[in-house]
């Protein structure tokens, strides 16, 4: 299964000059977050997969509207042709508003996932906008990673977890790819497609 994942920045190969190929080459697109409505619409309009997706920091912040024929898998486990797919979106709160949250509150929105996650015993892909603590994550604390995350790749151990947040054009030398223990990390960061 080929997975196209997105996420912060509207890619112009798929916005302005629409690469039909590649899109319709997707089985399934992950938007990782802050990314505008009309362009996830846009790309319903093309693509024969579907398009799930979780909130970024920056989403409802400015009254963005949720994107038609899109699916949220906010706070719970999606499964796709038998992958189980957990969205949690939203970034470590750096200020009042929407879709950010402290470790603590984090921790409680995991906590109450705890049945779904028995009941699916796991998931397979980790879909988050914010990276995990000290895995692609920066040191301010608008790009801190959450602690929460890395215990979630410890006790389930997916094959993926894909985030956003983080540019690669931050200039850090950013990973797109990296492994932890048995997962594959992957920044969404405009677009990236891999073989699941």
């Amino acid at each position: 299964m080929k997975i196209l994942t997105l996420a912060d920045v509207e890619s112009k190969a798929l916005w302005e000059h629409l690469d039909r190929d590649y899109l319709n080459s997707a089985d399934l697109i992950l938007s990782a977050g802050d990314l505008k409505p009309d362009y996830l619409e846009y790309l319903t309009t093309f693509s024969r997969a579907p398009i799930l997706y979780v909130f970024g920091n920056h989403d409802r912040t400015h009254g963005k509207r949720a994107p038609e024929g899109c699916i949220c898998i906010e706070d719970k486990i999606y499964e796709y042709n038998g992958l189980r797919i957990l969205g949690l979106g939203g970034s470590m709160r750096y200020k009042p508003g929407p879709d950010q949250y402290t470790n603590e509150e984090m921790a409680r929105r995991i906590h109450k996932l705890r049945y779904q996650l028995y009941f699916k015993k796991g998931f397979d892909i980790l879909l988050t906008h914010s990276p995990a603590k000290s895995l692609g994550d920066s040191e301010d604390l608008t790009h801190t990673g959450f602690d929460n995350f890395v215990t979630l790749l410890d006790k389930y151990q997916p094959k993926y977890m894909i985030h956003g947040h983080v540019h690669l054009n931050y200039g850090q030398n950013i990973e797109r790819v990296r492994t932890y223990g048995e997962t594959t990390l992957i920044n969404a960061y405009e677009k990236y497609m891999f073989d699941y």
